[in-house]
């Protein structure tokens, strides 16, 4: 087992990539904690992996609910190895002039502030283990932005550089930061991404520029969260993996 007894975080862990990444983990041999502001996700997850899983209630952006998420971490597991920062929403596809205020405040708090507070609150429990890994999910989104995700591009343009700045300042703590890009994704927010119904007609106008001729699906980005949390790349840090098939060529 690729991860036998690390113990993880895995914020948005209730549904979408999250729950992918969360079952990847637990299937490798990590004890996980399932985070999600939707408790009922949150728990479904967790049943569907059984033992080694807890679920907690936990908004990213509220500093009091990330403090709490890594109190019952180490109160329950007794440490903390990994932290996968993948909880994120966006906007509906549309004119970045009809985005209010209010989704831009939620995108940022959610997208980017959450790496903060997740930083601040994991990191001197990695140390404590002699190092660890932090991998955020980023997005294509970053890196070649689509037209009508402005804001969301934006949110995720941070995440890629803060992935690499915190790469940089957290490498003599034995601390590896990476990035997964995917691109557009068959999750819950698939038709916000899309700004229209999710039908064959449609997925056609989103895949048509996606060379290997699909969307990203939970799987690939559990692969890729497995590898980055795995030993194996320990040399490798600063890293914004796109998981896109061809998509950013």
């Amino acid at each position: 087992m690729r991860l036998k007894e690390k113990i993880a975080i895995v914020t948005g862990g209730g549904s979408g990539f999250g729950r992918g990444i969360c079952e990847a983990y637990a299937r490798e041999g990590a004890h996980v904690v399932v985070a999600d502001i939707n408790q009922a996700s949150a728990e479904e997850t967790a049943r569907l992996i059984g033992k080694p899983a807890i679920a907690v209630s936990c908004d990213v952006a509220r500093k009091q609910d990330v403090t709490g998420l890594i109190n019952t971490t180490t109160g329950h597991f007794g440490g903390l190895d990994i932290v996968v920062n993948n909880a994120g929403i966006t906007h509906k596809n549309q004119s970045a002039l009809d985005v209010s205020e209010d989704e831009f405040d939620r995108i940022f708090a959610v997208n980017v502030k959450s790496i903060y507070l997740m930083t601040l609150a994991t990191v001197p429990e990695l140390e404590k283990r002699g190092g660890g890994v932090i991998i955020n999910t980023a997005s294509t989104a970053g890196v070649r932005p689509r037209p009508g995700l402005t804001w969301y591009n934006g949110s995720k343009g941070a995440a890629v550089i803060l992935t690499k700045s915190l790469a940089a300042e957290l490498a003599s703590k034995n601390i590896r930061v990476n990035a997964i890009n995917p691109v557009i994704g068959e999750t819950g927010l698939l038709e916000d991404f899309m700004g229209c119904p999710d039908t064959p007609e449609n997925r056609a106008q989103f895949t048509g520029g996606i060379p290997l001729g699909r969307m990203s699906r939970p799987t690939d980005i559990a692969n890729t969260a497995v590898f980055l949390a795995d030993p194996a790349s320990e040399f490798i840090t600063g890293v914004a993996i796109e998981v896109d098939g061809g998509r950013c060529i």
